[in-house]
């Protein structure tokens, strides 16, 4: 068994997607926002190191044979001011911080995570820049863009570039990517649009300001897609899946997906962002939490099953390097 230590692990969606692997054990995880903590620890028996990464010593953390980071995107994001490594509040130089801990600790193996605009940002600049720091460290790197509804059978347009290093060289060029699949999980197997919920969640007249429900009420005409109020109109996904879930969904109206119901309009609730991510219908969101925090967390999350094929693709790797 391979011991995992998490960097940026938010709720915990990497380390969930490597441990349904039994070859992967997860026995550290830090993130230093203590709301998707409380998310994580309700899941997992680790108890969280709550620390800020530049305050963590090298030998405070334990001995770990792969390192599984999806190190913060908002410097990288389109969302975001595509700063890169000079984001004003040094998100983008957290990366090297993970390079501080490879030196220290040499994992066999590096898992990293992030948007697709990382890729293309500074014109290929800042990703050149990460690919020559890992190769430097001694590892072997692929990497590829995977969409969620192509690679994770959950019906979500959601892009991201997944970052696989080997220490062993063999096991590199043993490792592939996982092909694309069908997507055969439809919008009513992780929204639920038979039953009332709380009202909270429902758009009504007056209710908010402006002319919301009145647009929402006029743009809004099938039962079978998803939708979105973006600040001063409505988008309807044409895919027939959810848009690429935000880590502001539900912050202000902005960007929240919408279904229609025969109960009425309403918002998508936390937990179907989080079936929306992949995570299993017993995944459980602490009380004591409000819902903008738990959207966030959704939104900041990973694909759990397209994450939990491409561990399944390392662990082949990894066990048959020596073939």
């Amino acid at each position: 068994m391979l011991k995992c230590a998490s960097f940026f692990a938010g709720v915990g969606g990497i380390d969930k997607g490597f441990e349904k692997n039994d070859l992967f054990n997860v026995i550290y995880a830090n993130e230093i926002d203590k709301y998707p903590v409380k998310t994580y620890e309700l899941n997992s028996e680790i108890k969280v190191d709550c620390r800020d990464i530049h305050d963590i010593k090298e030998d405070e953390i334990p001995d770990f044979d792969v390192m599984l980071a999806g190190f913060p995107c908002q410097a990288f994001s389109i969302a975001g001011y595509r700063k890169g490594f000079e984001d004003e509040k040094g998100r983008g130089t957290l990366f090297f911080e993970l390079i501080r801990i490879i030196k220290a600790k040499r994992p066999q193996i590096v898992f990293l995570e992030n948007v697709k605009n990382l890729v293309g940002h500074d014109d290929g600049n800042t990703f050149r820049v990460i690919m020559e720091a890992l190769e430097e460290n001694g590892y072997f790197v692929k990497s590829k863009v995977l969409n969620a509804m192509e690679y994770g059978n959950i019906p979500q347009n959601r892009e991201r570039i997944y970052i696989v290093c080997f220490r062993d060289e063999n096991a590199c060029q043993r490792f592939q990517f996982p092909d694309a699949i069908p997507l055969d999980k439809k919008l009513s197997d992780i929204i639920d649009f038979n039953n009332l919920l709380d009202e909270k969640y429902y758009y009504t007249e007056g209710k908010y300001k402006g002319d919301i429900f009145e647009k929402l009420s006029e743009a809004m005409d099938d039962d079978d897609s998803v939708y979105q109020w973006r600040r001063k109109y409505v988008r309807k996904n044409k895919s027939g899946v959810v848009p690429t879930l935000t880590a502001n969904q539900g912050e202000g109206g902005h960007n929240v997906c919408l279904i229609k119901t025969k109960y009425g309009i309403r918002k998508m609730t936390p937990h179907e962002c989080f079936n929306t991510q992949g995570f299993p219908q017993d995944f459980l969101l602490p009380d004591d939490v409000s819902d903008a925090r738990l959207y966030k967390q959704a939104g900041n999350s990973v694909c759990v099953s397209v994450i939990e094929r491409i561990a399944d693709a390392i662990a082949d790797a990894y066990l048959n390097m020596e073939n």
